[in-house]
């Protein structure tokens, strides 16, 4: 019996650890997602053929599709506890790459969000059972 349960833990262990990298990947698709929303919605023109010809758009949809799926998986076997305030991060890289991609200027407060979400986030990954 004894045998049975370091290998159940270690099986629980990498359950947690997979989902933990799911939703990780999960706030950049969806952080990509945003940003090609953003920049077809700056060519958009309100009729089905140029909607569905808007590639960033659709591929900002399609991710957010992936994104959907990958996060089910993630929540499926993972503490939602845990896993829910990393998404939280999507809100970091969005505006990181805000100030990369689109050339949008950074300000303290934006700068004091990032760090207090990070921080937040930290938090609460060190806490322990």
């Amino acid at each position: 019996m004894s045998a049975i349960a370091p290998s159940h833990a270690r099986e629980a262990a990498a359950a947690r650890r997979q989902s933990i990298l799911l939703v990780c990947f999960c706030t950049i698709s969806g952080a990509a997602a945003q940003i090609l929303g953003k920049v077809g919605m700056t060519h958009f023109t309100p009729n089905l053929w140029a909607i569905a010809t808007n590639l960033p758009l659709m591929g900002g949809y399609a991710l957010y599709g992936v994104n959907t799926l990958l996060m089910v998986l993630a929540l499926r076997k993972g503490e939602l506890s845990m896993l829910y305030p990393i998404i939280a991060l999507t809100y970091v890289w969005v505006t990181l790459l805000s100030y990369t991609l689109l050339g949008e200027p950074p300000n303290l407060f934006k700068n004091c969000g990032i760090a207090l979400i990070v921080i937040g986030v930290a938090v609460l990954g060190t806490g322990k059972k």
